[in-house]
Parts: structure tokens; sequence; C-alpha cells
């Protein structure tokens, strides 16, 4: 059995016994049509089906009313991959870009069904390419034998262009899983950040989740005396004093603000958030929020006619 086919082997078992469940079979449509689901009550027009009718509302109304069904069609999922070099980092289990690909392959896994379809986008320092929707077992393969992920290198595409190219190749409704660790190439940690109006503008289409792979050492600083800092994507260095107290607050205070900013940002823009840590076994995380999403079924995008 070669790497890749192992790796995919072990993927798979890990998926299926533990994290098992999540979205998978039919998807509701966004369209109105045959379906089982009654979806919106309208009045009776002549060749309307009268098996239809809501005879409860007729006789409050006055009026025939028949309810219209909710359409259902095969589910389409998207994911979307930050490889880009600040995604070659880890100093706990493993890396993040390494989280990263067994998520998005997971999903790949969860969201197989009949006529169900991923498609796949890899960011990194080379660019935007896109991956044709297949079945999901088969986007999870391919995402196990991956080659690694470049160590430095400019982000050639930021994450708001990205999502924007999201957009145009995910014509259908369905899903869309963004996995990044939301870290921008001018280092902001406020809001408004660049991605916001495009991650809006995918919510207003389609279900979006966004998975949020972070490190611990990205959190906090630990005092090992002097170390160079190098950023991979500019390539700049800072040598700094991790056993000055003021300045690992002061860095643990940044890293916090930029949590608590991209946790309102995703939510501000109605996607659902999670968090991965490289310290962190990836399949509780993710079987964790599978629960969670259980439990509050994900908003569907209603649109008015």
């Amino acid at each position: 059995m070669t790497d890749g086919a192992a790796r995919f082997r072990r993927l798979e078992l890990t998926v299926r016994r533990r994290v098992d469940g999540l979205l998978q079979g039919d998807a509701d449509g966004d369209a109105l049509g045959p379906g089982t689901d009654p979806e919106e009550l309208t009045l009776y027009q002549p060749g309307g089906d009268v098996r239809r009718i809501d005879w409860n509302v007729t006789a409050r109304t006055g009026e025939p009313h028949l309810w219209r069904t909710r359409a259902q069609h095969e589910l389409d999922t998207w994911l979307l991959v930050d490889r880009s070099p600040s995604m070659a980092f880890g100093t706990a289990l493993t890396e993040k870009v390494d989280v990263a690909e067994r998520v998005a392959a997971a999903v790949g896994l969860l969201t197989a069904g009949p006529g169900n379809r991923v498609g796949v986008g890899l960011v990194d320092a080379a660019g935007l390419r896109w991956l044709a929707p297949r079945p999901g077992p088969a986007a999870a393969a391919l995402l196990t034998r991956l080659g690694p992920a470049a160590r430095e290198g400019d982000a050639a595409v930021p994450l708001a262009d990205a999502l924007r190219g999201l957009g145009a190749r995910a014509r259908r409704r369905g899903l869309c899983v963004v996995v990044t660790d939301l870290v921008v190439p001018d280092g902001a940690v406020e809001r408004p950040f660049a991605w916001e109006g495009p991650l809006r503008r995918l919510t207003a289409r389609h279900d979006v989740v966004v998975v949020e792979i972070d490190d611990p050492r990205e959190r906090e600083l630990p005092d090992v005396g002097e170390a160079v800092l190098v950023d991979p994507e500019t390539g700049l260095q800072r040598e700094i004093s991790t056993s000055d107290p003021e300045l690992r607050l002061a860095y643990a205070l940044e890293a916090a603000r930029h949590r608590d900013q991209t946790a309102a940002a995703v939510r501000a823009c109605r996607a659902e958030h999670v968090r991965v840590g490289t310290d962190e076994d990836w399949a509780t995380a993710l079987a964790r929020f599978v629960r969670e999403r259980r439990r509050t079924p994900a908003r569907r995008v209603r649109r008015t006619r």
C-alpha cells in the first residue's frame, strides 16, 4: 500500500468511527419545486395540484390556498483550502497545513452521497488552482496525496480574492467550507478585514463554514530567551527577547484581539465558525462542531419572491 493510500485509509477509519454523520444524504434545494417538505403557502391557481390544498387556511380565508414544496437535489460542496506559507507552521502535534488538509478531506468523506459532488480550491504560493468536482471519497483521497506546501514565498492570492473565485465557481447553491488561518499578509488584527465582503456575498447564497486553524505559539510566546521571528510570506525578520514579560503580554493581547475580531467578522458575515488547533485532536474538534450543528441546524437562505 502506498503512503497516500495508507493516509487515506487511516483518515477514512477516523472519520467513520468518530465523526460520521455530518451533512450526509440529500440536501434541501433553494428553489420551490418537486419535493416533500412544505415551504410556501400560496393562493390556488387554475391547474394547481388540488392534493396540496390546505383546507384549514382555505376555510379561514374563504379562498383556496395550497402548499408549494421545496425542491430537493444532491449536495454540491466546495472546499477552499489555504496552503500558503503561513500555514506551513506548527509547534505542537503537527503543522497547520496538515490539519487543514485532514479536515477538508474529512468533510469530503462526510458529504458523500448519491449524486453529491465535491470541488476543491487550493491556495498556495503558486496561486489559486481548482480541482474539478468529483465524488466526496475521490476528493478526500486527492487531498491526502498532496505534496508538501511551500514554506516561504508571497501569498500569491489573498483570501478575499480566493473567496471571490469560490463564489464564481460555486454556481449552484450548496455548502462551502473554507479552511484557513485567517492570517492576512499585512498583519491586520482589527476589522474590517478585506475578506469580509466576499465572505458575506458567499453566505447570501450558500451554507458556509469557516474552519480556522491556529497554533499555540500564535496565541502566546514561550519564554525561551533571544529568538528571531521570520515572516514566511515576506521574509521579514525580527529579533526579540521572549524573556521580556511585557512583550509576551503585549503579544498575547494582540493575538487575543485578532481571535476576537476574526470571530466577530465571521459571525457578522453569517457563516459558521469552528477553530481547530495544532495542539488538539482535529477529529475531536470536528466531532464537537458536528454535534453542535445538529442541535442548531444551519441557517437556510430565504429569498423574497
